[in-house]
């Protein structure tokens, strides 16, 4: 599969692919500013935004690119979070954003001057509260990052998002995602790539490669690339490529989503997320069922998600739709005991969230739902009181096993 360069000079063609990765995008950015704008006593945000393949911005359709979509979204955002804080008697809050924006071609960063000259002139209407720097660079990612690092960590904010869509250009190193992860403490990073660049995290020589899968799968993965058969298609090949990006990629940060963009003639795409909180794992998570179908996953719905063998057709294909939901709570109804039982027989909220979003593409309301609903466990309050609903839970809430386990519980331990 040879890499697609986007033909921004004579108006870029926007693929279902590229359409549904920008409304996650768009959506989650969207409720990254919402998050970190809730706090009553904050009256400024501070965040760095960074394309590194940002091209054109706009296409022939009239659809935004993510350069223009990052700046759209924050002047219509911080209008919503101005009118709601109003409505609450609290003063209005102001974002300072720097945004770093580069591409290979010259030319291309030029014509994205031209397409977000609108949007940046908004930014400077009179009583606009967002303060918008707009800095370009024209170099190979891998090249520029020195740079872009150095010029991050003047800023000294910690709030860093790097967007990093690699289509028809050289490859993010994976250590650069390690290093960005390693440097900020608020940072996050979107990466997105087609499949073929699976030969940077793979190798065909057992002993050299990291991901530890038979090797027939491996064979079957390079068969596929060299002479482009139609295993793509399955919902197994979605399985086998999911475990070996994750397992490559997992180190690069604490929670990481190594989730395929939905196609259901291939899974020719992957839009990756990685962040060093949970807290933006579970707001991903959330976004990706109000977006159903946007991604796809095959392996488990639970608290495990890669926890099977591919081979022996244990998967199923996730979509975050509502059927992927109902399955995700079978799943989640046996696996939240185990989590509280790895830990003794109680943890924090906070705690079991640092376990649960490190490997389950769940819905946070499932995870809920799921914990009042277990006759065998129960959410403890500071001052001592019993959680009952699934929407009031609390990080400084304690989960824990009952003193008194179900007959059901019981007769299913017995069996075993």
């Amino acid at each position: 599969m040879a890499q697609v360069k986007i033909d921004w000079e004579d108006g870029a063609e926007l693929k279902p692919h590229t359409e549904k990765k920008h409304r996650i995008l768009r959506e989650y950015f969207r409720q990254y500013l919402v998050t970190r704008c809730k706090i009553p006593r904050r009256e400024k945000l501070r965040l760095v935004i960074v394309d590194g393949f940002a091209g054109g911005g706009l296409y022939a359709c009239g659809s935004y690119g993510s350069p223009l979509i990052f700046v759209d979204t924050l002047i219509k955002t911080i209008e919503e979070i101005n009118i709601d804080r109003a409505s609450q008697g609290l003063k209005s809050i102001e974002i300072e954003c720097l945004l770093i924006l580069n591409d290979l071609d010259p030319s291309v960063i030029e014509q994205l001057k031209q397409n977000l000259a609108p949007l940046i002139a908004k930014t400077k209407e009179n009583g606009s509260k967002l303060r918008l720097g707009v800095e370009y660079l024209s170099e190979e990612f891998d090249k520029a990052y020195p740079q872009i690092k150095k010029r991050v960590q003047q800023t000294k904010c910690g709030n860093v998002l790097f967007n990093l869509d690699q289509c028809g250009h050289s490859k993010v190193n994976p250590s650069i995602i390690r290093d960005i992860m390693q440097i900020w403490a608020n940072a996050e990073a979107f990466l997105n790539f087609p499949i073929n660049t699976i030969l940077t995290f793979i190798s065909p020589e057992q002993e050299k490669n990291s991901v530890l899968l038979p090797p027939e799968i491996l064979k079957s993965i390079y068969e596929f690339i060299k002479d482009g058969n139609e295993a793509i298609s399955k919902r197994e090949w979605l399985g086998h490529v999911e475990q070996i990006v994750f397992g490559n990629l997992k180190s690069s940060a604490p929670y990481v989503s190594p989730f395929s963009i939905h196609n259901p003639e291939g899974w020719g795409y992957w839009l990756m997320h990685f962040a060093n909180s949970h807290r933006a794992r579970q707001v991903y998570n959330d976004i990706l069922h109000e977006n159903s179908n946007a991604q796809a996953h095959f392996g488990r719905s639970g608290l495990d998600m890669l926890s099977y063998n591919p081979a022996h057709d244990e998967g199923q294909l996730y979509l975050f739709d509502v059927d992927s939901r109902k399955s995700a709570k079978n799943a989640l109804y046996n696996d939240i005991p185990q989590v509280i039982e790895a830990s003794g027989d109680a943890l924090t909220m906070e705690d079991f969230y640092r376990v649960a979003y490190s490997a389950t593409p769940a819905h946070s309301d499932d995870i809920h739902e799921m914990i009042i609903e277990n006759p065998d466990v129960e959410v403890i309050t500071e001052t001592g009181g019993e959680r009952r609903v699934p929407n009031t839970i609390k990080t400084s809430d304690v989960l824990k096993f009952k003193k008194q386990k179900s007959m059901l519980s019981m007769f299913s331990q017995n069996e075993n």
